[in-house]
């Protein structure tokens, strides 16, 4: 019996459905009309994603740094000329060790998640920041002391750039996820802008007050953070796993803004039971399964190569070359430079949330990789052979203010928001840990190699290094228009039931799980994929359903 048609019998047997629903139970993707945006599910994305600002504002506030003088005098190098600076490995080691440590934490929150819960790991995690930012401001003259704090901040933000939007999409009502999800985004954005500005107040002043105080009020975020999640209810699909079915009814319920006893809530737990017993009919889960697991080598590589794909969209570098870009028609504060690029990122990722909301995942992505490049040509081009040549400079200046803008527009509104949703929702639970801890990873890994080399590079190719970002922004578009199935207002289950049948990604949107045949029955047991592919000689173990 297929996996949607036996949730809805499930479902239409339970104790507590209505005696009176129709016997043609609708597919899951109209269920979502019968939620509501309630205050609950809207707290729980807002709290959970100051995780999001957390990793913003701790990356953001960096750059400032390294242009405060009291900074530099205590953490650069003398020059002759009675100057101090920081070379490119000093500078280099100091920004990337953040993104190192948050490979670290990406790598181990699966594990932490799946031992102490989705709430309690996120509390454990924002307030493990906390330590690093001590060795941070404790810092008096060895400038790896600060680095090493940054590494350490590092693995609490790692962390929760994995715990948040797997809270988020196992907790958020279907009608909801995407934007959610997305808001983690936003606050990452608001967390850059955030320390910008605080940065702006405070550089002019001569002692470490001018780095200590932005760096001391990332408390704040970490204990807000730490507290708020704990007054959350906790994931109903780890409540469930859990045997705590009551409690993960009572929580689908509160966050949808419907009855406990709801058709929704009966055929959502129906599908959650449903994916388990499959689970449990299978053989015992071991790590290298989300590799060799039926379906899983496609889908554990596709979500390492959209969490790369959201770094070799290239946004780092014009955040990078905007001090350089400004400077070219006459804003030389580069503070300035950095809260105009914020305030345009921060603005257009409000519309990223509107374009998660309203447009497919897929669309979206394929038209967002699409302007990115173009923007990426034409700033290459521009940089290179009249910015970079001395020719025309005011000119080129201007044609680089514009098309940077526009990137930003373009990143904020799909790939910025739109990977952290599509990740989130491209795995079955059984495997939903590890599978976004090592795709973060691959983030977090592109971030420290990009971090640590773009200044290496930038240097000996100038403006031309774009062309690689363009050809990556190229390439995504193929693997988006290829690989990622429409996953818009469907049930996680729902998804992980597309994956398995193979549902061809370019018409999956059309795609209606209640006319699946009956003779389909995809296995997501985790079965290795070696027994799937061997045919009917190999024996499915059977999952017992209410009736029998």
């Amino acid at each position: 019996m297929p996996f949607l048609k036996r949730a809805e019998r499930e479902a239409q047997n339970a104790s507590t459905l209505e005696k009176t629903s129709s016997p043609n139970h609708p597919s899951n993707a109209e269920l979502p009309s019968e939620q509501k945006v309630t205050i609950l599910a809207v707290s729980l994305g807002l709290v959970a994603s100051i995780g999001g600002f957390m990793f913003g504002y701790v990356s953001g506030q960096i750059s400032g740094y390294f242009l405060m003088d009291d900074y530099a005098k205590r953490f650069g190098q003398r020059q002759s000329d009675g100057t101090y600076t920081f070379d490119a490995t000093r500078q280099g080691t100091i920004t990337a060790l953040l993104c190192a440590g948050c490979m670290v934490g990406s790598l181990i929150a699966g594990k932490i998640a799946d031992s102490l819960g989705r709430r309690l790991a996120i509390s454990v995690s924002a307030l493990w920041c906390c330590v690093g930012t001590i060795i941070e401001i404790s810092s008096q003259h060895t400038w790896y002391q600060f680095a090493i704090g940054r590494g350490v901040n590092g693995i609490g933000i790692g962390a929760l750039s994995v715990l948040v939007p797997m809270y988020q999409s196992e907790s958020a009502p279907a009608v909801l996820r995407g934007v959610l999800v997305a808001s983690y985004q936003l606050f990452v954005t608001l967390g850059i802008w955030t320390s910008e500005m605080i940065n702006y107040g405070t550089e002019a002043m001569e002692s470490s007050a001018s780095w200590r105080i932005p760096n001391g009020v990332s408390f704040i975020w970490a204990l807000i953070l730490g507290a708020g999640i704990l007054l959350l209810p906790e994931s109903p699909r780890f409540a469930y796993r859990q045997g705590r079915e009551e409690e993960a009814r009572h929580t689908i319920a509160r966050l949808a803004g419907i009855a406990p006893d709801s058709r929704d809530v009966n055929y959502q737990i129906a599908e959650i039971r449903v994916k388990l017993e499959e689970e449990k009919a299978g053989a015992d889960t071991h790590w290298w399964e989300i590799f060799t697991g039926p379906k899983m080598f496609y889908r554990t590589t596709l979500g390492i190569v959209l969490q790369a794909g959201q770094q070799l969209t290239g946004a780092n570098f014009f955040f990078y070359y905007g001090t350089t870009i400004f400077d070219g028609v006459g804003l030389n504060n580069s503070y300035v430079a950095q809260i105009i690029l914020g305030t345009v990122n921060v603005v257009c990722t409000f519309g990223g949330l509107y374009v998660v909301q309203k447009s497919g995942r897929r669309k979206a992505l394929m038209v967002g990789a699409g302007w990115m490049m173009m923007c990426f040509l034409i700033y290459s081009f521009v940089g290179h052979f009249l910015l970079n040549a001395g020719k025309e400079t005011k000119t080129a200046g201007n044609v680089l203010i514009v098309f940077s803008c526009l990137f930003i527009v373009a990143f904020a509104t799909t790939w910025g928001p739109l990977v952290w949703a599509v990740v989130a929702e491209l795995y079955p639970a059984r495997y939903r840990a590890p599978c976004m801890a090592l795709a973060t990873t691959s983030n977090w890994l592109w971030n420290f190699l990009m971090s640590f080399f773009t200044e290496f590079i930038t240097g000996a190719i100038d403006y031309l290094y774009g062309l690689v970002f363009a050809g990556c922004c190229a390439a995504l578009i193929f693997v988006v228009f290829f690989f990622v199935i429409e996953s818009k207002d469907r049930s996680l289950e729902e998804i992980d039931t597309m994956y398995m049948l193979g549902v061809n990604p370019i018409t999956s949107s059309r795609w209606d799980g209640s006319k699946l045949p009956q003779e389909t029955s995809p296995d997501t047991s985790g079965r290795n994929s070696s027994d799937a592919e061997r045919g009917p000689s190999v024996a499915r173990v059977p999952t017992k359903t209410i009736e029998e």
